[in-house]
This record gives C-alpha cells, structure tokens and sequence, in this order.
C-alpha cells in the first residue's frame, strides 16, 4: 500500500471522549455526499471518521481533500494510491479474460471496487473500526459490490450507507453543509453522474435516461468526437507477454504507464466511446455511457492474439469462463471463492499469449491489422493456396468420410422409418 499524502491527525480537544467512541472507516471522494456524511455520521452514529480516499486512477482533485476532511471533523484521513496493484492484480487479470459484461462493457468500474473493498477492510482492522461506510445509493451496483466485497474478507464488520439510509437531495445536503459548517466545494451542477478510473469512466443521468436520445456532446469528455478526429489512421504496436501488455510502440514500460498512453492515442482518434442499455444487478436497465479507450484498444489486441496462439477448443471453452469472470466481477462477487480457480484456469491459458498485434486507430475504431507470435499456430504452409502449399490433399477425403459418418449412418437408419 503505498501512501501518495502523509495520513494526517486532527488535533481533538474532546480526544477524551473520542477514545470511547467507535470508529468508522469512510470511503471518502471528497465530494458532495461523502463530505457531509462525516458529520452525518457523527450525528446519526455517534463514531469517530477515518476518511480514507483510494486513488484508482480518477482524475486528481484540485484541493487537498485530505487535509478538508480533517477541517469536516475527521480524526485521521489519508489518501492512498493503488493504482498499480489496481492494473496488476484487477486490470490484467479482466484483460486476460477479455473481460466484456453483456459482450459490451470493459467492467471498468466494476472492477475497481473489489480493490478498494479490500483496502477499506485492511484499513479497519489496523484502526480497530468497527463499521465501514460508503457513500453508494441504494439503487445502484456498487453498493452490493461494496456490502458484499466487505463482509466477505470480514463477517465481523458492520457497514454504514449514509445515501442509503438518508435519502435526501444534493440541495439539502447543500443546507445541511451550511448549517453545519460543513466545507464543500459545489462544483457546476452536472445532470450526470460520472466515475473515472485508469481503465474507463461512466455516465449516466440526465438525457441519458432516454435511451432513445443520442447522447449530447458534453458526455464525452475523455475522447474526440470521431468525426472530429484525425482524417489519417494512427498505427501503435502493443507486445504481449503471457496475455499482459508489456511494451507500447516498441517502448517497455509498467502497466499504468502503458494503459495512460494508450488512453491518449486511442481517445484523441475517437476510440473506446460505448452506448449501452446494461441489466443492472439490482433488476434495473440502465442506459450508459462509457469511455475506454484503452480498453476497448487492448482487449481487440488480445483477443487477436489468442486466436493466432490457442487451439480452438481452448478458446471455445475460454469464452464460457470468460462470462463467468464478467458475470462475478460485475455482481460483487469477486471473494466469493469462485474467482480464483476462474483466474487460475485463464492463467494457465496465457502461456503461450505472447507477441506483438498492431493496431489501426482511425475515426472511432481500433482494427487488428497485423499481429505475429513466436507461438503462433499459424502455419503458412498449411494455410497457402500458393506455391509452398504443404497441406495433404489427399487426406481431406477420408476425413470427411469419417467426419461425417455419423451423419450418414443416422440418415440409412431415419430411412427404414419413412418407408
């Protein structure tokens, strides 16, 4: 766990007290809802307020969040940067699994929260808190990927959804601020609700819950319009070793390094834009706007990938795993005891995963247009109708014979019936 911002203690004149109370570990953003739920919990709970922000890769605040929790009345607060244990043990292992939920969505959120699940968990059991809050709605996913992902690493703990339990409007939790003398930063009212991290962002709201209207131009804020964007394809070469992105045009370099560039080369040439209506774990469809950029442009490469290097009963088989790990991840259950045998499997299928795929960017698409391997089971020779051929003709016939054989055996058989 590496710490971006010294954690910081609030002197307390009431520490006296506050050593009596229980302590509750608050997954903390800094906005609007998480800021007033420190008081709110205060109030409602009677605890003390560890404000814990993960850095996932969301874009960095323009304030220190950390050092406005404490003037809010928490008693510690840290700011934490996962970012690459989040690419090394989440985004990899869903780019191995060529992770799509509905064949669509890169999981990008959803993949996130486990990670931060278990660092609100770590973080608990160090502090001796009893409860963990997050700041999750009741009709969304991540509060089940939250509850569940919690109790799962510890039955033991009790968690607190103060969106949950107080329903409110982002006008009263202004009031309740003021009355309080709680410091915000009221930022631009946004009819969306949005998520980022280093694998994508979603949007939702506004407009958008009319999935017939197509979404406004102010939606998209990570990628180019494509028919804004450039009139000459990019070409970007990404290496593979054992199914993980190693290198970007020839230039080695770590996972975050790599996602963060692909996300600007990709986006500039309008790629990773998605539009879909999602079954929501909760029983609700839901329209939503997605931008991954990196991910859509590294899950194609992959998938080209293997299928030049596995067999194609392995990649058949793979695909029903694969929906499994999309299913589980989407649904919270990413400790449920299933998801590592899963991993396990698709690891052993990444063995031989390794070479490079070029890639075309161009106005919205990202198109496999070469890829090669020192395990491909391309053969040229088998493949070619050129001079070179080295594939036995004469074998097809008896194959087809006995391919077919149970076929023409069912037919003589199904013919004594119709006479």
């Amino acid at each position: 766990m590496r710490v971006s911002m010294a954690s910081c203690n609030k002197p307390n004149s009431a520490s006296t007290e506050a050593n009596n109370r229980d302590k509750v570990v608050l997954a903390y953003s800094g906005g609007l809802d998480t800021s007033v739920a420190i008081r709110w919990l205060q109030d409602t709970y009677n605890v003390d307020v560890i404000a814990i922000a993960i850095n996932v890769g969301q874009p960095p605040s323009k304030d220190d969040i950390v050092a406005r929790a404490l003037r809010n009345g928490a008693i510690k607060a840290d700011f934490i940067d996962v970012t690459d244990e989040f690419v090394s043990d989440y985004v990899w292992p869903s780019l191995k699994a060529n992770a799509l939920y509905q064949n669509v969505y890169p999981l990008s959120t959803a993949i996130a929260r486990p990670l931060i699940a278990k660092k609100l968990v770590e973080i608990a059991r160090a502090e001796g808190a009893k409860y963990i809050a997050h700041g999750c709605t009741a009709k969304g996913n991540d509060q089940v990927r939250f509850d569940v992902g919690i109790v799962s690493q510890d039955p033991n703990l009790s968690i607190i959804a103060p969106m949950r339990e107080w329903v409110t409007t982002r006008e009263k939790e202004i009031e309740y601020a003021k009355e309080n003398g709680i410091e915000i930063i009221v930022k631009k009212e946004s009819p969306y609700s949005r998520d980022e991290n280093l694998w994508g962002s979603s949007c939702e709201c506004g407009i958008l819950e009319d999935p017939w209207e197509e979404p406004p131009a102010d939606v998209w804020e990570n990628t180019v319009d494509p028919e804004k964007a450039p009139d000459t394809p990019t070409y970007i070469e990404i290496e593979f070793e054992e199914g993980v992105p190693v290198s970007l045009n020839g230039e080695k370099m770590g996972g975050v390094e790599l996602i963060e560039k692909l996300d600007k080369i990709a986006g500039e040439n309008g790629v990773g834009r998605i539009d879909h209506v999602e079954d929501r774990l909760v029983g609700i469809k839901s329209r939503e706007t997605y931008e991954c950029p990196a991910a859509v442009t590294l899950i194609k490469a992959h998938q080209a990938l293997e299928a030049m290097t596995l067999a194609r009963d392995t990649i058949e088989f793979k695909r029903g795993i694969e929906q499994k790990f999309c299913q589980l991840a989407y649904d919270g259950l990413w400790f449920g005891g299933l998801m590592e045998p899963i991993q396990a499997f698709i690891d052993e299928t990444q063995r031989y995963v390794s070479g490079t795929v070029r890639v075309k960017l161009y106005k919205g698409n990202a198109t496999v247009v070469g890829r090669k391997s020192p395990y491909s089971m391309y053969d040229a020779g088998l493949s070619t109708y050129a001079e070179g051929d080295s594939f036995d003709h004469n074998s097809a016939t008896g194959f087809i014979y006995v391919w077919g054989l149970p076929g023409r055996t069912a037919a003589k058989s199904h013919a004594v019936k119709k006479k």
